[in-house]
């Protein structure tokens, strides 16, 4: 049911992201990008696709936290589920797999931006190792209301010990 992505997964990835985008709880961001903008930002390894029935569900991808060489073993992840599959424990086998991945491809320390009130987001990520390292206070606004974002980490115990 794990697969890498395709471009031809190009239009599902997008619609499952804005579903997530819709729900003003997933990110600051509004519209989800086109695909080129998309693959820009994610990295080229990692990009996780969840299909069932021929129908692709959800995804999961990490971005650079920076171009600095100096973090190029950190990653943001991003995960989303469709509205239709949600609560069915696809994010926390995409998670489980997305941590492999970024493992097998040098990754030391991934890294999670989450509004507060995401409570399955945040309770996916301390399952999986995750831990709260700070919060950003009013960092930005959405829908013109001021949020928050709690940091979470994950550091690997295999790559960059």
């Amino acid at each position: 049911m794990i697969r890498n992505s395709r471009n031809s997964d190009a239009k599902a990835v997008l619609e499952i992201y804005q579903q997530g985008l819709d729900t003003g709880e997933a990110s600051f961001e509004i519209e989800a990008p086109d695909w080129d903008n998309w693959q820009a930002k994610h990295l080229p390894h990692s990009r996780l696709i969840w299909e069932q029935e021929g129908m692709v569900q959800a995804w999961a991808a990490l971005a650079p936290v920076s171009a600095r060489d100096c973090y190029r073993g950190v990653a943001e992840v991003s995960i989303y589920v469709a509205n239709g599959s949600l609560g069915q424990g696809i994010g926390s086998t995409l998670m489980a797999r997305l941590i492999e991945e970024s493992e097998r491809n040098g990754i030391w320390s991934l890294y999670s931006s989450i509004f507060p009130e995401n409570q399955a987001t945040l309770k996916l990520h301390l399952r999986h190792g995750f831990r709260e390292v700070g919060i950003r206070e009013r960092i930005a606004q959405r829908d013109g209301r001021w949020r928050n974002t709690l940091i979470l980490e994950r550091r690997s115990k295999k790559v960059g010990v």
